[in-house]
Order: C-alpha cells, then structure tokens, then sequence
C-alpha cells in the first residue's frame, strides 16, 4: 500500500500537536532557611504516566483456544477490560487531569479475536468492521502507542486501517519510509497539562519499534519501510523535543532491555536496546519497555553522559499488569525539572473487568466464540503438548506431518521433488492439546498461536546437524546419574519454548550430559546415519527461515518455495480434508534425551 504522505503529514501534525489538560498540583513545600525565616515557597507538581505493553489482542480475561476465562499458575487475569478499570482507579486517585496512558506495541495480533477481524471478517473490507482493540483503547482513552513488530504481520493496509480507527497516533520514530527516509508513521506525541503555577509541564512521548520488523515481517515492508536502530533515533529526536520545549521526555519503545538480538548479526541492529536508549542517549526522563514478555517494575539505568539514572519499566504482557511512572517536578531557573521519577506496576488480577469495555464489545467476542467453535473433524485419540519440551510427542509430530506433506505437495514435478522433506516445529504452548473425539477451530489453532507462514529451504545434512546443535542449548546440562527435574531442565540461557526445534524426518539423541555444540548423537535418516553432503528440503516457518532465533544456515539456504497462508490455516485446512485425526499414521519417536547414551526418560 503506497504512503499517502498529504494523509501522514495531516495525521502527524494533528498527533504532535499541543493537547491542554488542567491539574491540581501536589501541595508546595515549605523549607526553613539557615536565618529561620520561611523560603519561598517551591512550585511543585505531580503527575502519573499509565502503561501497558504486548497486548496481543487481549480485551477479555477469556482464553479462545481453550473456550474459558484465561489463568494460569500465577493467577494471572489478562486484557484491556480489567486495565481500564485500573485506569479509571487512578485517575479517580490522581485527577484524570494529571495522568496520560501509552502502550508500547504489539497490539492487534495474538489472540483469535484480534485474527478474526483482520482475517475472517477484516476490518480493510467495504464497510468493514472497527477493530476491537481500536474500540477498546478508544474507549479507555489511550493517549499515544507505539508500533510493535507484530502490528505488520497482516500487512501493512491492515495496519493503517487500524491507524486510522484510533483516537490516538501509534508512533514510529523508527519506522521510515524506504524511498523517502523520513518517518511512516508520527514519531512522537506531545501534550500539556496544566498546573496552578502558570506554567504547563510539556511532556513528550517519542515512539521506537523493533528493528527485526525487516526481518520478521521482510514480505510485507520490502520495498515499503525500514526500521534503523533505536538508539541512533533516539539520538535524534530527543533533541528536538527539548528544543521544542518538551519538560519531560518519555520513551514508549518496543524493545527489550537486555542488550541482546534473536536475528544475529542480519541486521546492524539491536532488537533489546531500550536499556542502551537509557544509557547512551541523553535527555530522557523514563522508558516504557515493551516486546520480551518479561516483568520489570522498576529498573534504573545511568546515562553515560550525563550520569543521570533514567528508569525503565515494563509491565507483563496481554494486559496483566499497569505500570505507573510517578513523576514530582519543581519550578527551577525558569522551567520544570523532573525531581523524582519513580515505577511500579499493578496487577490486574486486583481489577473486575470494566462492564462499559465489555458491553462495548460483547458482539464481536459471540461472534469469535462461535467461530472457535466450529466442528473440523475427530481425532482417535487426546494428545497434549504438556510434556512436548523434553519428549518427542504426537502433538508436535502433527504439526511436522502436515507441513512436510503441504511442502511435498507443492514440490511435486518441480526439480526438487525427488529430494526428502523434513520439518521443523516448537512447542508454542505447554497447555495446548487435542481432545479424542470432536477436534474444533479452537483445538487446532491452539497448536500455533503465531501468524508464521510456510517455507521450504534446501539444507544439506551438515547443516542440519549445526541446525540440532544450535537447538539443543535449550537444555541444562546434567550430569549422569545426578537427579532430573522436568520444571528445570529446559529454558538455558532464557531460551524460550517457541526457540527450541525438534526436527521430524530424521532420528537423533540430544546428550544432555554434554556440553552445549557436542550433544547430537546418532542422527539418522531412513536408518542410516546422515550424509553430511546429502541435501534434503527443510520445512521451516517464515520467523525461523527469516532469522528468528538466530539458527544457523536457514536464513541464507536458497528459498524453493513460501506459501501466504498462516501454518495454523493449514492445520485447520488438514484436519478438515482428513476428517479423522489418527496419531498412528504419523508419529513415531525420533528422538530423546539420553546421558552418556542412557535416556532420560
């Protein structure tokens, strides 16, 4: 979709534009003088910035995938209706007046709800729907979000159709136009809030997204956008919003803070940089973090430069927690300072669900429940991803089978027919599973809650084996004969579930006993140990075949095919031409943990 830039400029201009809002400000201090007489006293003011991250389309505390109110081991309660009514809670506390509310991305993906209104019934059609997470955060009243790499994986007309169902800009310093340069989206929003001293406190908030977008997503910006680093725009534009006379200076970022990229060295960039913004970027008075899944309520970080601490929070995901950024600034030479900054966050597990955000969107949350709904097929049997981080189950064997057959399907006749096919796949959800007799919309989605799409990769045997090795570090190493604890085998360095890969079509043994880049053993094809020269097509999702995770070889084997529709699409497509699910016709255990050749379990 070309950039309208008459239609940006307009929406940009109206989103940095000066918004009043009146306040009561925090009671003025009084302080003693050396002589005993009474100083002047100080203009103080207080104020509270709200904030929410990767909601991921959550507006209900509901669980599509299993048809019923979300919680999980913590008691977690999640989705924009119990945040707004934390929202109001404090804005009742604080005076509306004296508080604004900004997210840090990923919005409009994740949940069946936010899917079915881009996919099923979109929200792009000829008098298409309004988005339910723009209808709730409408209603809420979000003052500014920024761009989350997920918000670009139903393209990018999707996405400015959501733009343009917000009350609120969704910001992207980073976010440029590939033929201009400049900014696709507005880079950063400001508002006053009026004090009884004569002077409003200018606050800005700069919007920063993730630079892995050009990978992730590289099929639908190619060509469109491109997303430089954060801190180098960072650099850039905080600057300018000081000499625009901005008081305080807010990062909304969709970025982690640990440093660290999951794309290697494919892009000259860091995805986790929030912490690297704080620390290298003068001039910034507190980041939201956004985009690692992680709670971090209050973290503090020294600006090189100035040595000023800069804090950063990031509350939990789908909506679970509110961070509260408390600002107290004082009249100082002429201007407002920031005295004290401090965070902390609120879970939302303490809030009912605001009825004026569910009445709103009762409809739309019938609609997608019916849908889930939806009878597909049977399956002879249950079967669960419980135990699919450590054991090779037939779950996750499903997935595998389904996509090597769409790829042989689609290689069929071509030059790379004769070669075989083998396929990658995670364990997304240790709660998933397929229930013996009816098998729903819900059942077969719940197995891949991403938006990836597949590809075919030729891959020799070599590679494969870097391929496991490389995925094998999810393991803890344990010694033979010392005691094994399933709760803490897996995860090592923080690798999440969704970068562990099991690969299907092939036989090996994961030696846990082993240090990390020595633990493939016995690694077969059709019982044979696997040629190192031997080449074979890999069925691989567009995420890992882009980079994601950083695993070896994929990103740069040539491309022999790629499909648009979503790899949950496909198994929902499967399981409805089978019509019976039967674990026998596809899996088989090839592979398991093993000490010193002994298995595990």
């Amino acid at each position: 979709m070309p950039l309208n830039r008459r239609k940006f400029l307009g929406k940009s201009a109206a989103a940095t534009g000066v918004a009043l809002a009146g306040g009561v400000a925090a009671a003025p201090s009084v302080s003693a003088q050396a002589s005993g007489k009474p100083a002047r006293r100080k203009k103080r003011y207080s104020f509270t910035v709200m904030g929410t991250t990767d909601l991921h389309g959550n507006v209900f505390n509901w669980d599509y995938f299993t048809d019923k109110e979300f919680d999980d081991k913590d008691h977690n309660d999640v989705g924009l209706a119990k945040i707004s009514t934390l929202v109001n809670e404090i804005r009742e506390e604080r005076g509306r007046r004296n508080t604004l509310l900004i997210d840090a991305g990923d919005t409009i993906q994740g949940t069946q709800l936010s899917y079915y209104y881009a996919k099923i019934d979109p929200i792009t059609a000829e008098h298409g729907p309004v988005h339910p997470m723009a209808q709730a955060m409408n209603s809420i009243g979000y003052d500014a979000a920024a761009l989350g790499n997920h918000e670009f994986n139903y393209g990018i007309p999707v996405l400015r159709k959501f733009e343009e169902q917000c009350d609120f800009p969704l910001l992207g310093a980073n976010a440029l136009d590939a033929k201009t340069q400049k900014p696709a989206f507005p880079p950063y929003f400001m508002k006053r809030l009026r004090t009884p001293h004569g002077r409003d406190v200018k606050v800005a908030v700069l919007g920063l997204t993730n630079p892995g977008i050009a990978i992730w997503d590289k099929a639908n910006v190619q060509g469109k956008m491109t997303f430089p680093g954060l801190e180098e725009q960072a650099a850039k534009w905080v600057p300018k919003l000081r000499s625009m006379g901005a008081d305080v200076v807010i990062v909304s970022a969709h970025s982690g803070s640990s440093g660290t990229s999951s794309y290697g060295d494919q892009l000259p960039y860091i995805e986790n940089a929030a912490g690297l913004v704080a620390e290298q970027v003068p001039g910034i008075d507190a980041i939201l973090v956004g985009h690692a899944h992680t709670e971090i309520p209050e973290y503090f970080v020294e600006n090189k430069k100035t040595g000023k601490k800069v804090v950063l929070s990031e509350p939990l995901k789908w909506g679970q927690r509110l961070t509260l950024f408390d600002f107290d600034l004082v009249w100082s030479k002429g201007c407002w300072t920031v005295e004290k900054v401090g965070a902390k966050v609120l879970n939302s597990n303490t809030a009912a669900e605001d009825k004026k955000v569910t009445r709103l969107l009762s409809d739309e949350h019938k609609k997608v429940v019916a849908y889930v709904n939806q009878v597909i097929g049977t399956s002879t049997q249950a079967m669960s991803t419980a135990e699919g981080p450590y054991k090779d189950v037939a779950i996750i064997d499903l997935i595998s089978h389904v996509q090597a057959e769409t790829v042989k399907e689609a290689l069929k006749g071509g030059q790379y027919a004769a070669l075989p096919v083998l396929s990658q796949a995670s364990c997304f959800s240790r709660t998933a599973g397929i229930p013996a007799g009816e098998v729903t919309i819900k059942d077969a989605a719940g197995l891949y809650p991403f938006e990836n799409t597949l590809e075919a990769r030729l891959i020799t045997g070599a590679q494969l084996k870097d391929y496991l090795e490389f995925s094998a570090r999810y393991y803890v190493q344990t010694a033979a004969g010392a005691p094994v604890d399933p709760a803490k085998l897996t995860n090592a360095g923080n690798t999440p579930d969704y970068n562990y890969d099991a690969l299907y079509g092939v036989t090996y043994e994961i030696d846990i006993a082993k240090p990390v880049g020595s633990r493939i053993a016995k690694l077969s094809f059709e019982g044979k140990e696997l040629d190192p020269k031997a080449e074979f097509v890999l069925a691989v999702n567009n995420y890992r075949a882009s980079g994601g995770g950083n695993f070896p070889h994929v990103p740069g084997a040539k491309q022999l095919w790629a499909n648009s529709d979503e790899i949950r699409n496909t198994i929902i497509q499967w399981v409805r031409a089978k019509g019976t699910v039967d674990p026998g016709q596809f899996a088989s255990v090839d592979w398991k943990l093993t000490r010193d050749g002994t298995p595990v379990f």
